[in-house]
């Protein structure tokens, strides 16, 4: 659907709303949970961003995707989530290890390979591991590389919509795209060795 509409819109219908979280739904579960690592917190801020965006829709100006517009809506949501005391007493006593296998299989699946042919079974074993491997990697990286990351792998945003998202500059996202990209890449030869 054609969202451009939506730049001049004071309010959008439900048609419009169900469209959206159609259109985009995964992408706002999946950035939640990455930024929270908790499957119910996901559902919750997810469906607190789409009642955002219903409710803020004349504060949409174009500027950006509507895609980066429901992503930074995530962001400052989880954010502003995390600061609450519901937040910080839901994680009180409970272990904050990652699942590693659980998130890696999860965003394995979020952006599959173009595959010409079948592979053998052996080879998609070994296909798995190495991704498995480079994700695990990634999810230990630091919080701002970890972020830059995904936002540019996995949701394709540019370096310009992603310095938007973020509040910094551009060079400061490629900064840290390149920074993060080369941690992955000697970390991952450090353990092949």
């Amino acid at each position: 659907m054609d969202y451009s509409f939506l730049a001049e819109a004071q309010t959008i219908d439900n048609d419009t709303l169900a469209s959206m979280m159609d259109d985009y739904g995964n992408d706002v579960w999946n950035y939640a949970y990455f930024l929270t690592k908790n499957a119910e917190q996901a559902d919750d801020l997810s469906q607190e961003v789409f009642v955002r965006a219903y409710s803020g829709i004349a504060h949409y100006r174009g500027d950006c995707t509507l895609k980066t517009w429901l992503l930074t809506i995530t962001r400052n949501t989880t954010f502003t989530y995390r600061k609450s005391r519901f937040f910080r007493s839901s994680l009180w006593g409970e272990t904050l290890a990652l699942d590693v296998e659980e998130v890696s299989s999860d965003l394995r699946q979020m952006k599959p390979e173009k595959r010409i042919s079948h592979p053998s079974a052996e080879v998609e074993v070994m296909r798995k591991a190495h991704v498995h491997e480079i994700w695990t990697i990634v999810l230990a990286l630091p919080e701002k590389f970890r972020e830059i990351l995904l936002l540019h792998l996995r949701y394709e945003l540019t370096a310009v919509e992603i310095a938007e998202m973020l509040r910094i500059s551009q060079g400061t996202v490629k900064s840290r795209l390149s920074r993060a990209k080369n941690k992955v890449r000697k970390q991952y030869e450090e353990r092949s060795r």
